[in-house]
């Protein structure tokens, strides 16, 4: 066990950092921050921040030297960095576990030996459409490497999209991905410990705009047998991966049957509920898991709404955070971002309540309200 008073360190400096911050002081921990930016989320809340690069040589050795452990606020952090710091502290989740999810290649022929995947063909070059088969029209072309959020991928109706897709994502290696007629999409996360211990949340139902996360809906509004499969699904993975950490799983709910869309090795916008709706939040297990620490319960407390707050919602002005917080069982989170941008995540709101559906409107009916 790693004792509360100790120097936990993290790469990156966005909004799950700060909320892992947060989550970890609260438990007694100091938290110790790498973060090329200016300003961030995370190092504004840390008990210390180095602006440096993730490979940064001086940035690493002063983690390895003060920190007990380590671990990731989001999943492009350079595996070799992980690497690195593993020579000389706990790091949490290991290098290798996140590599495969950094690599969508990779990550489907992961998945595909675990669970159904969606149709799918790997573009290596360019050439590689020609042997395309039109059953996988109209599709996504995806960048394998570095794509978040709807970034990095482009729909295509044909295989001449498809070629000129490629092209303008600068010819790196993609994968093409079948569109789904899909009944809905929902999301799971675990939180497993070094010693093979594994928890899992409630599934979330998920709503997309425009790529990114818009509502999370919790429990989803999916059969209790499909929800146990997306949990037994999600252990499963952690398990083949020798995962140490919070993960979470997204699926398509396809004629009734879960196939995997993609794994994120870190805590996720789809279970921020828990911070206000769980016994224990997706955050606090992170600290726990990296303090060595037994895992906590993952039991819902109440139906539960998340919405995103995106920089589109202070095109008027700042929002009326008032008429939000009238209602008793919302709960307002702002990640102290300095410039509010289209699409940007700048925070979220949740919603407690005894039904569903009932919560759901009510989330829906208050972000309405907040526009001026």
């Amino acid at each position: 066990m790693i004792a509360p008073g100790a120097w936990l360190g993290l790469l990156g400096g966005g909004q799950l950092g700060r909320m892992f911050s947060m989550a970890a002081q609260s438990m007694g921990y100091r938290v110790m921050v790498v973060d090329p930016g200016e300003h961030s989320p995370a190092g504004d809340v840390a008990d210390a921040c180095i602006r440096a690069d993730y490979l940064d040589e001086a940035a690493l050795a002063r983690l390895a030297s003060e920190c007990a452990a380590v671990t990731t606020e989001f999943e492009n952090v350079p595996a070799e960095a992980l690497r690195r710091l593993a020579q000389s502290c706990f790091v949490s989740p290991a290098a290798e576990s996140v590599s495969v999810a950094q690599d969508r290649i990779r990550e489907k022929s992961f998945l595909s030996g675990v669970i159904g995947v969606g149709p799918y063909a790997v573009v290596q070059a360019e050439q590689d459409l020609s042997a395309v088969g039109a059953q996988l029209f109209p599709g996504i072309l995806k960048r394998s490497r570095f794509g978040y959020d709807g970034k990095g991928q482009m729909r295509v109706a044909d295989v001449e999209q498809a070629r000129a897709a490629f092209r303008a994502m600068g010819g790196e290696p993609c994968v093409l991905e079948r569109m789904l007629a899909f009944e809905c999409e929902v999301s799971v996360v675990v939180a497993r410990s070094d010693d093979g211990e594994c928890v899992a949340y409630p599934v979330a139902e998920n709503i997309h705009a425009g790529g990114i996360l818009d509502v999370s809906i919790v429990p989803g509004r999916i059969s209790p047998s499909l929800a146990v499969q997306a949990q037994e699904a999600t252990r499963a993975i952690a398990e083949r991966l020798g995962y140490v950490g919070v993960l979470c799983v997204e699926f398509f709910v396809v004629d009734g049957r879960l196939l995997a869309n993609e794994i994120a090795p870190r805590p996720h916008n789809s279970g921020h509920y828990s911070i206000d709706a769980c016994v224990t939040s997706q955050f606090e297990q992170q600290a726990r898991i990296l303090a060595r620490l037994p895992l906590g319960a993952t039991r819902l407390h109440c139906a539960a709404v998340m919405v995103n707050l995106l920089g589109e919602a202070w095109t008027g002005g700042e929002p009326h955070w008032d008429r939000l917080l009238a209602h008793p069982g919302a709960k307002l989170h702002l990640y102290g971002k300095r410039e509010a941008r289209r699409g940007r995540k700048m925070g979220h709101f949740t919603v407690l309540g005894a039904t569903v559906d009932e919560t759901l409107e009510q989330a829906l009916s208050l972000r309405a309200a907040l526009g001026r």
